[in-house]
């Protein structure tokens, strides 16, 4: 399935990276275009700030990247609060900034359903350890986030932005106790931009403009909220968010000077900083993506293909679990056995590969190899349930290392195979869920 080349199909890096951004509003259980519709209220605060062209720039990439590092904390939240992340993350981000509506959010998300002696635990524990749960879990997001960022080669002021966006203007912020403009003002946008997004998609305008001005002085820099009222009374500021057309929008703010033109180069830097993502959604998966994609690589010379082919087909193989982002961390963790209602949303990653991928121009014609991987040569896979006949050869390589590579690794239900053991278990599903030239392949690259 050979791919045109990228002079046919390049786009450039803002819309690359706008477009992977819904990847992110996944993680953060955001509803889609939440990190793009942060990004176009971050940047009129900018514009109404004066900002210089350069910190525009940096501005922009700090917005659409914001959330960068947020896969890190996922097994850490499901396994304190006993809940789903992602539903626990997206009700986080409405409550108030009390203490008593702190509280109020933990008490009724924490161990929901399980019995009375379980939820006292849990959230016993959460309170004699809060301080040092939040500040453990922030610095991991916000080290992941600025060191992914370092991966995109984004300069230091996108990197420190990215690091610093939960900072308060009062000094109660994470990770770093900055107070006022000791804050990188990257940083204080974004926080702004973020806060006001959720709460207009919450529950609209007013009442993210109220929710703005309630923590002026405290999470945000007063000078930051009047710009932000300035800029809100203009006839687009508002109507643009939930427009058809926002995305479009956001993509032509990008500065000339950051708007070049992709190369193969950048796009291998994209796939290995959304592989880190992925990664980290689990620590059962750590390494996961790189090392299916390198396998995938030395499989492909071992078949013949050429540099170009086995280029593309890393960049597959690295980014073919990026739906896992939209699966809560509860049951990628589980150590039993998934019901029914657990399958199907785990089966759903598939199809969520598929969709993240299909809408980044450059990398579109990696949807379908990529989003293939759980589909079998006997046609019982997922997600489209397709026989032989329509599987490629490399959606074969990709599922033979990413099924070596599972088989090898820890899992929350039983420990690493030996090779020798992967390799029998393997060996039986050739011609139904395995290719036998791929299982050759894989032996011959083993060695």
């Amino acid at each position: 399935m050979f791919h045109e080349p990228l002079a046919a199909r390049t786009t450039n890096r803002a819309e690359v990276l706008a477009a992977f951004s819904y990847a992110l509003d996944l993680t953060e259980g955001q509803p889609a275009g939440h990190c793009v519709r942060a990004c176009w209220i971050g940047m009129q605060v900018g514009q109404a700030l004066g900002l210089s062209r350069a910190e525009l720039g940096d501005l922009y990439y700090t917005l659409l990247l914001k959330d960068l590092g947020c896969s890190s904390n996922a097994a850490r939240i499901c396994e304190l609060y006993e809940a789903d992340d992602r539903a626990f993350k997206q009700g986080y981000k409405t409550v108030g900034t009390s203490l008593a509506s702190t509280l109020h959010f933990v008490f009724r998300n924490t161990a929901q359903g399980r019995p009375w002696r379980q939820r006292a635990a849990a959230i016993g524990n959460i309170l004699r350890n809060g301080d040092a749960i939040a500040q453990e879990m922030i610095v991991a997001r916000c080290t992941r986030g600025s060191d992914i960022a370092r991966t995109l080669r984004f300069p230091d002021a996108v990197c420190h932005g990215i690091y610093h966006l939960d900072e308060h203007w009062d000094g109660s912020g994470r990770p770093g106790r900055l107070r006022g403009e000791a804050i990188p003002i990257l940083s204080r946008i974004t926080l702004l931009a973020q806060v006001v997004e959720v709460f207009n998609s919450h529950a609209g305008p007013a009442a993210a403009l109220d929710e703005a001005k309630r923590r002026s002085g405290v999470w945000f820099d007063p000078s930051l909220v009047r710009a932000l009222e300035h800029a809100s009374t203009g006839p687009i500021f508002w109507s643009t968010l939930s427009s058809p057309a926002l995305e479009r929008r956001v993509v032509s703010l990008a500065p000339a000077e950051r708007a070049q033109q992709l190369d193969e180069d950048y796009l291998d830097a994209v796939a290995d900083a959304f592989g880190q993502v992925i990664d980290a959604k689990s620590p059962f998966t750590a390494g996961h993506s790189q090392r299916v994609g390198r396998l995938s690589e030395r499989m492909g010379m071992e078949i013949g293909l050429s540099v170009d082919e086995r280029r593309w087909l890393r960049r597959a193989a690295v980014l073919h679990d990026v739906g896992k982002l939209g699966v809560s961390s509860a049951i990628l963790e589980k150590p039993a056995s998934l019901s029914e209602r657990e399958w199907v949303e785990m089966r759903s990653h598939a199809a969520h590969t598929r969709t993240i991928l299909s809408h980044i121009g450059a990398l579109a014609d990696l949807a379908d190899v990529a989003a293939a991987h759980h589909e079998r040569l006997d046609g019982t896979g997922y997600p489209l349930a397709i026989g032989a006949e329509a599987i490629g050869r490399e959606t074969r390589i990709i599922t033979a290392c990413d099924f070596f590579d599972a088989l090898v690794s820890d899992r929350p239900y039983r420990a690493a195979l030996p090779i020798d053991g992967a390799l029998a278990i393997m060996r039986d599903a050739v011609g139904t869920a395995v290719d036998s030239d791929c299982f050759n392949a894989l032996q011959r690259s083993l060695d």
